[in-house]
């Protein structure tokens, strides 16, 4: 599977930057935004703000198999970076 990632950095409530790549099994800049406003969500950041300014393309690659099967799953995967819970 081919996955593309895309460098997010979004600013927490508290004020702190969070760092993490949302990957996709499809390049498309808007998808990639849905996915990091859900998980953001999910770790009680609903509301923060994801532009094409917070989340940009990085690059595509191969995927490991963990991250394929969090993508067959889900439709994405977060790989947490610096400041994510």
């Amino acid at each position: 599977m081919e996955i593309h990632v895309y460098d997010t950095y979004v600013e927490a409530k508290d004020g702190h930057t969070m760092h993490f790549d949302v990957i996709t099994d499809v390049k498309d800049h808007g998808k990639a935004i849905e996915y990091a406003k859900q998980w953001l969500e999910t770790v009680g950041e609903k509301g923060a703000k994801v532009t094409t300014e917070e989340c940009q393309f990085c690059h595509s690659q191969g995927a490991p198999k963990p991250v394929e099967d969090a993508i067959k799953a889900n439709g994405f995967f977060i790989q947490k970076m610096e400041g994510c819970p």
